[in-house]
């Protein structure tokens, strides 16, 4: 057992109840009804980052939530890795889909983590796997093994577009500068396969509204004589697909980047049971774009998803009505190439084009950010993979996410530095869901993790 083991070992149990107690706190970014619980969980952090031995830590004040700043300069002539996370969560919405509390976490063991696992929101995305780097930097630093520089921009944006970080990013070059950017947001493939992160895709959101009477009327009265909103609104929702499953939006497909069967062929060797597949979700089929394996779909395919539609009366018992307006919220995951703003244009005016006469369409960009393709011969991936074979022993493989991190497109246009993605969570881990939670294992395998990328990228720099 090594020397990152023994300490892991000696203090786990104060590590998880030290994120059991961040995890407690409700900070959901979307509803400014936690407004209180966003800055009390930048205070936890900056306290956290205070304790694990950054020598400056600040709270920085946005338009909207703020920013924790830290670093620990050793020596200005040394690498300097700059951790970015965020310490927002999701809703915890619809609550009574969750076993247990979503901010009273537990433990509790599962097939796929035997030694337990928290179940809390936020416990992977990203809260968890945030504070993995904060404890990394503590044993660094009581053990006197930090062998670089090291600077942390943990914000409270992340689930609703980063935009007050952008601005930030943008104002504060020098204070952020840095040879290579470091993030826990994504996963790897399994406990037993460890993979990184070389690709994200972009995200385009927003929420339709479309009108139709003046007010609510009587659906007998006026039912077959004047437009329902809902009726329609779910036809053009249904449109926006063929028969394919290709998204029928003109100059959508435009700039999709489409990988070469080389490289199509070098995917499918990540290990992936569509049976097993199927069966973690109780589905006896797949969907998706004609063509495509269920893992190009959700990874390197451009998609667009109905995230919420309500309108008319959704209350107990009846109420015979044609609504005046029906809503949407819908997301689109872009690949690389896809401009995130051109995508939104693109919605707008094709979704205004379909509606018939007497609807009025209003569009409302939510928000939005570029794909990212990290490369595989950089200092930073090659540490990264370093690290992942000491500590799993098996070389990881590099590995497109369906998901997106819209702000890390802007790191590298803003800081010129490249972004590494070394995820500890498993798509089991049920984020944005009821019963989002984190092994155990998972979570001390990336604080034995972290402190190896730090050694391998200030070798691997000299």
């Amino acid at each position: 057992m090594n020397n990152i083991q023994l300490y892991i070992n000696q203090h786990k149990d104060r590590f998880l109840s030290e994120l059991i107690e961040l995890l407690k706190i409700p900070s959901i970014s979307a509803d400014s009804a936690y407004n209180n619980d966003i800055l009390k969980a930048a205070k936890a952090v900056k306290t956290s980052l205070q304790n694990a031995g950054c020598d400056t830590v600040e709270i920085c004040e946005t338009k909207g939530n703020p920013i924790v700043y830290g670093e620990k300069i050793i020596d200005k002539n040394l690498p300097t890795i700059l951790v970015y996370g965020h310490y927002d969560v999701q809703p915890a919405d619809p609550l009574d889909l969750w076993d247990s509390s979503p901010f009273e976490p537990i433990i509790k063991k599962t097939k796929l983590h035997p030694d337990g696992a928290i179940f809390a929101r936020g416990a992977c995305d990203d809260k968890g796997q945030m504070y993995m780097h904060i404890k990394a930097l503590e044993f660094m630093t009581s053990t006197n093994q930090l062998p670089c520089n090291v600077k942390f921009m943990i914000e409270g944006e992340e689930e609703v577009g980063s935009s007050n970080l952008s601005i930030f990013v943008k104002e504060n070059h020098s204070k952020l500068q840095n040879d290579v950017i470091l993030i826990s947001d994504t996963g790897m493939i399994a406990n037993d396969t460890p993979s990184i992160t070389t690709g994200l895709r972009g995200l385009s959101y927003v929420e339709v509204e479309i009108t139709g009477p003046n007010r609510d009327l009587h659906s007998g009265l006026y039912g077959g004589a004047v437009a329902n909103p809902i009726n329609i609104l779910t036809k053009m929702i249904s449109s926006l697909h063929d028969e394919n499953n290709r998204i029928t939006i003109p100059g959508f497909y435009d700039k999709v980047e489409n990988l070469s069967e080389k490289k199509r062929n070098e995917m499918a060797k990540a290990p992936f049971s569509l049976e097993e597949y199927k069966a973690a979700l109780d589905i006896d089929a797949v969907y998706g774009e004609t063509g495509y394996t269920t893992n190009e779909r959700n990874s390197i395919r451009p998609t667009l998803d109905v995230n919420g539609i309500w309108g008319g009366y959704t209350g107990e018992g009846a109420k015979t009505v044609i609504a005046s307006k029906a809503y949407a919220k819908i997301s689109m995951r872009l690949v690389p190439n896809q401009d995130w703003i051109e995508i939104t244009e693109l919605f707008t005016a094709h979704f205004k084009s379909i509606a018939p006469k007497g609807i009025t369409v209003k569009i409302t960009p939510h928000h939005g950010g570029q794909g990212y393709v990290t490369p595989t011969n950089s200092i930073g991936y090659q540490a990264a993979s370093k690290a992942y074979e000491e500590t799993f022993g098996k070389v990881p493989i590099p590995q497109r996410s369906g998901g997106s991190i819209p702000i890390v497109a802007l790191f590298e246009e803003e800081l010129k530095s490249k972004t590494i993605l070394m995820g500890f969570g498993l798509d089991s881990d049920a984020i944005h869901s009821p019963n989002e939670h984190f092994g155990i294992f998972n979570f001390l395998k990336g604080i034995e993790t972290i402190p190896l990328f730090f050694k391998y990228f200030t070798e691997f720099s000299k």
